[in-house]
Parts: C-alpha cells; structure tokens; sequence
C-alpha cells in the first residue's frame, strides 16, 4: 500500500494540488460573502424582511446566566443551547448551489478548451502542399 500511495504522490503535481486548495479555500470564502451579504439580504428584502440566519427552532432551555439575545441565533449557539438551525442551513444550500454552479462553468470551459486542443490540424491543400515543395527547391538551388 505504501508503494501505491508513493506513486499516486508521484503521479500527481503536489504543487498544483496545494494552490487548487488554496485558491479553493479562498474562493470559499468570496461565496460566503456573496451569500451572506448581497444574495439572502436581497432574498429577505423581495420576501418582506424575510432573515433566513434568524431562523431556528430552540431545542433545549436556555442557561440561567444566558445574557444574550433570546432571538438571536449566533448568541443561543455560542451559549451551547441545542437548536435546529434550518435558516443557517438555507444559508449554507445556496452557498454550495454556488459553488457548484460555479465548478460546473469552469469544468465545462475546461472541456471545452480541450476540444480544442484535440481537434486534427488542417490537412494542406494540394497547392500549399506544391508550394512548400517549390520553396524547398528553391532553398536548394539558391
């Protein structure tokens, strides 16, 4: 097994894979943004007020010493109070519905170029192909 892991390692292009995950986490980060901040603001404002990260059911009490906000979801889940946090999870959908729309564009720009890539080069027509042999000829003599 240690021979198959050295030479899947080999195979692969470390440094390629590391800066995939780096711009990867970072690209996270952007949709996180996105979402948080411009797509489930305008979300809330089409549907009236609508605040998805509000959303949640309390499962459990809340702590005798709980100094926070009774509606607020950040301030339950930090005190340790069990939730059901569905609008956190709405939140976190959209974000990966994102992500894969944006992982779908960029696979199939990727297929596309290689099609590219792939495609037989132009045969010469018979003139160029006379041409060619003419200039040769030429070079030979000149």
């Amino acid at each position: 097994m240690l021979n198959d892991f050295k030479a899947f390692i080999n195979k692969g292009n470390v440094v390629d894979l590391a800066v995939a995950v780096i711009i990867g986490a970072a690209f996270g980060r952007i949709v996180t943004s996105l979402t948080d901040d411009l797509i489930m603001p305008s979300i809330g404002y089409l549907t009236g007020g609508l605040d998805f990260s509000s959303h949640f059911i309390r499962l459990g009490a809340i702590p005798a010493d709980f100094k926070g906000s009774i509606t607020s979801y950040a301030d339950l889940k930090t005190a340790g109070v069990p939730l059901l946090g569905f609008g956190q999870f709405i939140t976190v959908a959209v974000n990966f519905l994102i992500v894969a729309f944006v992982v779908f564009l960029l696979v199939r720009f990727v297929q596309k170029l290689q099609r590219q890539a792939d495609a037989p080069a132009a045969v010469p027509t018979e003139d160029v192909v006379l041409l060619r042999e003419i200039l040769a000829e030429l070079k030979k003599k000149g």
